[in-house]
């Protein structure tokens, strides 16, 4: 007997020797369950996207216990585990990920799945402290407020003067991004920092030049 013909032996006895009962199979899907649940209800808890999506939801609380099921089928025999290894080479999945707290939650979800499938029960629930402690905390820390852009229309161009002597009044900084000149008038994106937004969004509207204005932050939500 060869070497190669030990490996293969040992292999083949460590399937043989890992039958998985019953028992075993609704505690393992069971608790990675129990999990998903709880990724589930953290997931509505922190996301903050308008359009809430609770079949999204659904889906990466569920890939826990699929992965956990597809754990506990390739410990169990050879045959699976390199059918699963050879079909999960050629997925390709094309959902776009819009938010990055997202692709945690989906790879929380899966983490979740393969260690539960591997009976390490322990590391799920403590990971699971973890990253919800640190989810909450870190969501708690501030940060730098974002920049404005200040969207401006006008029928004429000599209302740039005025308005960049009204930034310079009350934006902390300001640098003008784009600027379009047309012939019926004139128009300008400008990025800008500032504390007072009622104030200046008045002086500016105030402009007889201008027309429509919009002041907006980087998140999409409509300032003024």
């Amino acid at each position: 007997m060869n070497f190669s013909d030990v490996i293969k032996k040992s292999v083949m006895e460590g399937f043989q020797n890992n039958d998985i009962s019953t028992f075993r199979i609704c505690i393992v899907l069971g608790i990675s369950f129990i999990i998903a649940t709880y990724i589930f209800f953290i997931y509505r808890a922190m996301t903050k996207s308008t359009f809430y999506s609770k079949s999204f939801n659904i889906s990466t609380a569920i890939i826990a216990v699929v992965t956990a099921g597809i754990i506990l089928a390739m410990q169990s025999n050879i045959v699976v585990s390199l059918g699963m290894v050879g079909a999960l080479s050629i997925v390709r999945f094309r959902t776009a990920i819009k938010d990055p707290m997202d692709l945690l939650f989906l790879f929380w979800s899966i983490g979740t799945g393969i260690i539960c499938g591997a009976g390490l029960f322990e590391i799920a629930f403590i990971l699971a402290a973890v990253i919800t402690i640190g989810i909450f905390l870190l969501d708690k820390l501030p940060v730098r407020k974002a920049p404005f852009l200040l969207v401006v229309n006008g029928s004429k161009m000599d209302m740039e003067p005025k308005l960049t002597e009204l930034l310079k009044q009350y934006a902390k900084y300001y640098k003008i991004k784009s600027r379009n000149i047309t012939k019926t008038g004139c128009d300008m994106i400008i990025e800008l920092r500032t504390e007072h937004e009622k104030e200046l969004i008045d002086k500016v509207a105030a402009i007889e030049e201008i027309e429509t204005l919009s002041l907006l932050s980087h998140d999409g939500e409509v300032r003024g």
